[in-house]
């Protein structure tokens, strides 16, 4: 009996790396075997950039309400503690673009938290 090698699935499992390898500089684009070590290699690092991407981003908006928040006398941690306190529900992400885009409404929501 003849051997069976199933050529349409190889050929679509490489194509498949190749089409994901388009753009890349030299044999990286052309050689499959090259090509699926560097392929491997990105999906290793977006996977892995997809978590610090929210680590920075929390880090970016913590910075830019601390910034805020000095202004008034405030520090970030006792800021947050107050918000706490308070019942105020509005996340860092909000928090960080009221500071930096309307500071007359962050104003407001840091002197009606202070009293």
């Amino acid at each position: 009996m003849p051997r069976s090698v199933n050529a349409v699935a190889s050929r679509r499992r490489r194509k498949k790396i190749l089409k994901a390898a388009r753009g890349y500089f030299g044999a990286r684009s052309k050689v499959y075997t090259v090509a699926k070590n560097a392929v491997e290699k990105a999906m290793t690092y977006a996977y892995r950039d997809r978590k610090n991407k929210k680590r920075a981003f929390r880090r970016l908006w913590i910075a830019r309400i601390n910034a805020g928040v000095r202004q008034h006398g405030l520090s970030y941690s006792k800021f947050m503690h107050l918000l706490s306190e308070n019942n105020v529900d509005l996340n860092r992400k909000v928090l960080a673009d009221m500071a930096m885009n309307h500071p007359d409404t962050f104003k407001a929501i840091v002197d009606s938290v202070k009293k």
